[in-house]
């Protein structure tokens, strides 16, 4: 089973910057995401990217968010910009791998504050 490890979380003012970063025990993966999930409402998707480095995005996250991904370094990133107290939420890093079972990290709190 491959262990994702998050880190950069934490507390951060409307308007700041937070980097998140995630690093994969092993694996080949296709495609690695990270997604969040608020108090009381269901995880969701804020951007992918595959081994091409082809990235998507939830929308409201568009212009604000940048992922990045180290293939030979097995990590994947997620810069946050311009954030907004609706983007508090744990953050999870989740890596698809080309063969095998999905990974999830074990999440990582980011708290917007005004």
């Amino acid at each position: 089973q491959v262990q994702l490890v998050e880190s950069g979380g934490g507390l951060v003012q409307v308007g700041g910057s937070l980097r998140l970063s995630c690093a994969a025990s092993g694996g080949i993966h296709k495609t690695m995401s990270w997604h969040r999930q608020a108090p009381g409402k269901q995880r969701e998707l804020v951007a992918s990217i595959t081994r091409n480095l082809t990235a998507t995005y939830k929308e409201s996250v568009k212009g604000r968010f940048t992922i990045s991904r180290d293939i030979p370094k097995n990590t994947v990133a997620l810069h946050m910009q311009n954030v907004k107290v609706e983007d508090t939420a744990i953050y999870y890093c989740r890596a698809t791998p080309l063969f095998g079972a999905i990974s999830w990290g074990q999440g990582i709190q980011v708290t917007v504050s005004s």
